[in-house]
């Protein structure tokens, strides 16, 4: 994704986990993220309809074509948030081999065991020194440093995963919204009711998707997803006064 998700330099690869199809192709949190924007998204058009389409005129008849035109414009934000998210998802994993190439090659051209173990250290200890003692991590290391002398690293340039990635974060964004979508779509000669039951539904999309995040991170999830529902409701209320 573009700037809200951050990578470390160091990023270890994380093994897919066995789930769903979009499970598999993408990490639990990017899914949720991608989940979270697209929402978002949906709802800054939803609660600003008011104001860019009823002004100050709230009686304006509101036509089917009008809430047509609306939903391709929810359609195509959406979409194009989607491409650009697995465009920077892709190049994020590019980013990451090439890190880890950088590595293994300044691990190689050492010009000590000691030296190179120091920079495994420095790779590692972070996540290792909380739950492990000095003489464990020497040794962790040097069956590390052995089993990488003749490693070759991955190639640094895009590969399929990362188109199928991109693609998968494409499905992600769409499919997030579908449910934000329905009312819209079946009461479109309704325009007021339908964007308030859509607003409706992207809300409690928005506390699922953090009561998930809440329990993959080990977060309280009823907290993280009521977190998220505030934000959607601070939306709201910046857009109510002005006529949204």
């Amino acid at each position: 994704m573009i700037a809200r998700r951050p990578t470390h330099a160091r990023r270890q690869p994380q093994a897919k986990p066995q789930g769903s199809p979009l499970e598999q192709l993408l990490d639990p949190i990017d899914l949720l993220a991608e989940v979270i924007f697209s929402v978002l998204i949906i709802l800054t058009f939803t609660l600003w309809f008011g104001i860019i389409k009823l002004g100050a005129n709230p009686d304006k008849l509101i036509t089917v074509e009008y809430m047509n035109e609306f939903i391709v414009a929810v359609v195509g934000a959406t979409l194009a948030w989607g491409i650009i998210d697995g465009i920077m998802l892709a190049l994020l994993s590019v980013f990451e081999r090439g890190e880890r190439h950088r590595f293994l090659a300044d691990l190689q051209a050492a010009a000590s065991d000691e030296e190179a173990i120091d920079l495994i250290a420095d790779e590692f200890d972070f996540s290792l020194e909380p739950i492990t003692g000095e003489q464990q991590r020497q040794a962790l290391y040097a069956d590390v440093l052995e089993h990488l002398h003749d490693s070759k690293p991955r190639p640094v340039g895009f590969q399929s995963e990362d188109l199928i990635g991109a693609v998968a974060s494409v499905v992600v964004a769409i499919l997030a919204i579908v449910p934000s979508l329905i009312p819209l779509i079946l009461l479109r000669d309704q325009g007021i009711l339908a964007v308030r039951i859509s607003n409706i539904v992207s809300f409690v999309v928005l506390f699922i998707a953090g009561y998930l995040w809440g329990r993959y991170t080990g977060a309280n999830p009823w907290k993280t997803g009521l977190l998220l529902l505030s934000a959607g409701v601070i939306m709201m209320a910046i857009a109510i006064p002005l006529g949204g």
